[in-house]
């Protein structure tokens, strides 16, 4: 099998082709190929296929295997994919995710794609859809208890649901400890993302990012577009800013006049290859 491995600032996937062929048993590949130490390594799985809705369709696994509807950073890459491999000559795309199709528009440089600007949508806010169990129209600073510990959480789904908690010190926070905790609290029927920022100014907030399925990771593209609307529910940043993540920075505007969020970042080609799966299967299968 082919694949390509890309990131969005340290956001990193294997991505496959499948405009033609799809792959048997996604959920199984994605553990298989997402594997640091016997696999090719990446935060999971995402495949590109042909679409009668859109231009494409982006189809997501973790590393986990578990599906998920919406990856920003994800998103922008099959974007340069499509486009740096000739699968498309327009500069502007609509990509389904999800079940949910995102517009994007490309900047070219010398016939690559350098960054990617994705309209990813209106925040959803009501506990029911997020899914987090909760009373009232938005939670806001919603006391949560984690670990025997009281934490303020704002909840927010950007096609996927997302914890955001502010504190003053993101460096130092064992998040390997705190965040399957976030993750597989009774509150979140189907999980959580949970992102732990630092406000540094109106404009600029840091972050650490732990996602359901996948862990720690370097960059959350739909965290980063949840935390910058967080922020702004909570009277700590402008509109438009700058998140910091260990990988890289998003520029992310949650527009005024549409309610749509915006996220602009880089993506970037690793390297191409050539797996065969029932190797990877039995590399695994080692003891």
């Amino acid at each position: 099998m082919k694949f390509t491995k890309m990131h969005g600032i340290g956001n990193d996937y294997v991505y496959m082709d499948c405009t033609k062929e799809e792959p048997e048993n996604p959920e199984e590949l994605a553990r298989l190929v997402s594997d640091r130490h016997k696999g090719i390594g990446a935060d999971g799985l995402i495949l590109i296929k042909a679409s009668e809705q859109a231009d494409f369709e982006m189809a997501m696994y973790n590393a986990d295997g578990s599906y998920g509807k919406m990856c920003g950073n994800g998103i922008r890459c099959v974007a340069k994919y499509v486009y740096d491999s000739g699968l498309t000559d327009k500069e502007e795309l609509d990509i389904l995710s999800g079940g949910a199709v995102k517009h994007l528009k490309l900047t070219v440089k010398n016939g690559r794609v350098e960054k990617v600007r994705v309209n990813m949508g209106e925040p959803i806010l009501e506990p029911a859809k997020i899914p987090v169990i909760g009373k009232g129209e938005a939670l806001i600073r919603e006391p949560v208890v984690v670990d025997n510990q009281v934490w303020e959480m704002t909840c927010v789904s950007m096609g996927n649901p997302h914890a955001v908690v502010f504190i003053d010190d993101v460096d130092h926070l064992k998040i390997e400890e705190i965040g399957p905790k976030f993750e597989n609290h009774e509150r979140f029927p189907a999980r959580v993302n949970t992102e732990f920022v630092h406000r540094i100014d109106s404009r600029h907030l840091k972050m650490r990012v732990w996602e359901r399925g996948s862990g720690e990771t370097m960059a959350c593209g739909t965290g980063a577009c949840a935390v910058a609307v967080a922020a702004v529910l909570n009277g700590l940043a402008e509109r438009e800013v700058t998140v910091h993540l260990l990988g890289g920075s998003l520029e992310i505007c949650w527009d005024e006049k549409d309610n749509c969020v915006y996220m602009t970042g880089p993506a970037a080609t690793v390297f191409t290859g050539e797996f065969d799966p029932e190797e990877l299967k039995a590399g695994l299968n080692q003891k």
